[in-house]
């Protein structure tokens, strides 16, 4: 009763979060905020983390999600590296929630156990993603089914929060067959089951091969649910096709590295690169008719998903180059 209970006020506050995102563009819907970039994880494919990094200070990563929070962002995750390498990970989690954002975490899954998720459920997390790549780990990734799966059955026995589990084609997973089995798996344990394609170390189209394209559409053929039903642009780039969609990055969705910076992604740093502390709405504003070099060949999901929101509004009116150069001035409806 007291699962289903959290579980009613969470979908409450999803479904006013996105009527607010209807109505209106004056803020981010979703940051994704970096608290690590330490991983205790080399994924052969992944360009996201390092060996050395120290996690940023509590009382600074409060003090970014306190201006995200100003900025009136209505989700924040944390991703990484790896955030559950960060030392008050659930203090952070705390700052997150004082805001009123819906508060969210990829992570690789490999340092949960039953004390960590009850105070993950105890701080407010509400969604958490873990990716798994395969059946059994190899040189491409450890993260694999064999070793995550009791720690899914911790989650299905401890955590109130909403768990998604994606599994992956491409990237050089060697068969893609094993999404097929992981999706099952997190479908039995009574999860949310996601198929992701990963993208190359630009964070750019790499087509599927046959086998990939066929296991990645049995998935898709699936009941969707969430945020999974916002995934038709993988459709084109599984079949090696540019999509035409109008990127909202830097507006809608901002990615905030370990040094605080603003950048329009993950696979885009460097641009616009401007101190969280010092992004105000104006740069909300700009971005949000900001058209990118970078858009037609993206498999950056989260991007997609958040900019879907405004696909039917507000043609973008400038270009700008991965770099951050502009291009052009244009008019298009793309």
């Amino acid at each position: 009763m007291h699962g289903r209970l959290i579980a009613a006020r969470r979908k409450a506050r999803e479904y006013a979060m996105v009527a607010r995102a209807l109505a209106s563009t004056d803020h981010p819907v979703l940051a994704q905020i970096i608290p690590a970039r330490f991983c205790n994880l080399s994924c052969a494919y992944c360009n996201e983390y390092d060996k050395v990094s120290e996690p940023v200070p509590l009382d600074e990563m409060c003090r970014r999600i306190e201006h995200l929070g100003r900025l009136g962002t209505a989700m924040i995750g944390l991703s990484g590296g790896e955030p559950l390498t960060h030392p008050h990970l659930d203090g952070i989690i705390r700052c997150m929630r004082r805001t009123g954002a819906i508060a969210g975490m990829i992570t690789n899954g490999y340092l949960l156990n039953a004390e960590r998720i009850e105070r993950l459920n105890r701080a407010g997390l509400d969604h958490m993603q873990i990716s798994i790549d395969n059946l059994e780990p190899d040189e491409i990734s450890k993260k694999s089914l064999k070793v995550l799966d009791k720690k899914l059955q911790m989650l299905a026995e401890y955590a109130e929060f909403h768990v998604n589990i994606n599994s992956v084609v491409g990237g050089g997973i060697k068969n893609p067959n094993d999404a097929l089995v992981i999706g099952r798996r997190a479908l039995e344990l009574g999860f949310e089951s996601t198929i992701g394609i990963i993208h190359d170390g630009d964070g750019q189209l790499k087509p599927l091969t046959g086998d990939e394209a066929k296991v990645y559409f049995a998935m898709t053929n699936r009941k969707k649910t969430n945020y999974a039903r916002f995934d038709k642009f993988q459709e084109a780039i599984a079949q090696g096709r540019p999509n035409d969609w109008r990127c909202r990055a830097g507006s809608r969705y901002l990615y905030i590295c370990e040094d605080g910076l603003v950048h329009y992604c993950s696979q885009q740093r460097g641009y616009p690169g401007i101190p969280l502390a010092e992004y105000t709405r104006e740069d909300l504003k700009r971005e949000f008719l900001t058209a990118k070099s970078c858009a037609p060949h993206c498999t950056i999901g989260c991007v997609h998903r958040i900019s879907y929101i405004d696909h039917w509004r507000a043609p973008q009116t400038r270009m700008v180059a991965p770099s951050g150069q502009e291009l052009v001035k244009i008019q298009t409806g793309n």
